[in-house]
């Protein structure tokens, strides 16, 4: 198979998250136990860094892996979703791993995943640590694909876990409460392993602080502890609670030697380092145009403050989102100061647009509906004039059609 012929296969023959949701969800760690098993516990060749959370968990491993990729490291990266390419998901000092990697991973081992019946994150979680483990990076950052305690990356013992920003995603899967869910997410941490909790809340604040006794695992919240201001190049007011998580985690890496200038270097060249997208990016400056892959409730809440802080004279918002999302939390967030542009992104879980035209009228949000989101992007531009702004979101699969 060549590469594409591969993606095909990796994203259609087996079920995935993103394609059908519930069906892809496991309940143990058993399948990729047995692939770490196949490909002789690649995890076990590094050390890691662990971040999960419902937002700011992309973010601040790209500035972890930023700072240490600045203090000299080989620095492996996993995240996900990717935006244009599939290799994107795996990383080292922001170079995606080569698509000869991705044939080759696939060919050698597609009778064990099929016969195993592998889901397609488990499956990339094992390219990933095995790629790591192949190229000897000294160190990687593995962020959490959905929740933590059943999550593919949770068979690695980090040498520090991160939990970001906590909020209502997921709620069939993690919880419908935000102690379920911080529970969820604090099964990341670790016996005797260093946690940092980034911002404090009343709710799963006590959740964090139970798992860590437990687990004689030191805990520090980043908000507290991270004093000093820094300056980074991800833009957008909600990046100062990750980079504090990022700085507390760096400085509590022991083997690794990093100075301070490398914590400002990293933080002020994460785009450039890591080669990270969709965080209250800038597309262009006239009329300026926003995009951002904020999703959830919490996540679009904090953009959405942030964009009614900009100066305009008229707003546009090209927005699509998926089938699962729950509008009634979504909606009411949204400015109804603006002229919506209603898309569907390509994917099968993308809801159509005629459907999220209806049901955001009832919240008093006024659009036309375009049959892609490239269309409502270009009559937005055309539309929009020069001291305008134009956001586009909703789906980080909106976004990945633009960027």
């Amino acid at each position: 198979m060549n590469y594409e012929e591969t993606l095909d296969w990796l994203f259609n023959q087996l079920p995935f998250f993103q394609r059908q949701g519930a069906k892809a969800f496991k309940k143990d760690l058993h399948n990729i136990q047995k692939l770490s098993q196949h490909l002789h516990f690649p995890e076990k060749k590094f050390k890691t860094i662990h971040v999960a959370g419902t937002n700011g968990k992309g973010s601040t491993s790209h500035m972890i892996a930023s700072i240490l990729q600045e203090a000299g490291y080989n620095v492996g990266l996993y995240t996900s979703p990717h935006l244009k390419d599939f290799r994107e998901r795996i990383r080292i000092n922001g170079k995606m791993a080569s698509k000869q990697f991705v044939i080759q991973f696939i060919k050698k081992h597609k009778a064990f995943l099929e016969a195993e019946k592998l889901s397609f994150f488990e499956m990339t979680v094992g390219m990933a640590f095995d790629y790591f483990a192949k190229k000897k990076v000294d160190i990687a950052v593995i962020e959490v694909g959905l929740g933590g305690r059943l999550d593919s990356t949770n068979i690695i013992t980090p040498e520090v876990s991160v939990i970001t920003n906590i909020g209502f995603d997921h709620v069939g899967f993690l919880g419908d409460t935000l102690p379920k869910i911080a529970f969820e997410k604090a099964g990341i941490i670790k016996k005797n392993v260093p946690v940092v909790i980034s911002e404090y809340h009343e709710e799963t604040f006590p959740v964090f602080t139970k798992r860590a006794t437990e687990d004689n695992a030191q805990l520090h919240l980043a908000e507290k502890t991270v004093t000093q201001n820094y300056q980074t190049d991800l833009l957008g007011d909600y990046q100062q609670k990750n980079y504090k998580a990022a700085v507390q985690a760096a400085k509590l890496l022991n083997d690794f030697k990093i100075e301070e200038k490398h914590i400002q270097n990293g933080l002020f060249n994460v785009v450039h380092n890591t080669k990270l997208q969709g965080r209250w990016q800038i597309l262009n400056e006239v009329p300026k145009t926003i995009c951002d892959t904020a999703h959830n409730k919490e996540g679009l809440e904090i953009v959405m403050r942030q964009l009614q802080k900009e100066h305009f004279s008229n707003l546009h918002i090209v927005f699509g989102v998926v089938k699962d999302k729950d509008l009634t939390e979504v909606f009411p967030l949204l400015p109804k100061n603006a002229t919506y542009y209603f898309c569907c992104p390509k994917i099968i879980r993308g809801l159509d647009a005629v459907i999220l035209q209806e049901k955001a009228k009832q919240y008093a949000l006024f659009g036309d509906v375009y049959n892609s989101v490239s269309k409502a992007y270009e009559v937005a531009q055309q539309k929009a004039l020069s001291n305008d702004v134009i956001y586009i979101g909703g789906s980080t699969f909106v976004v990945a059609e633009i960027v």
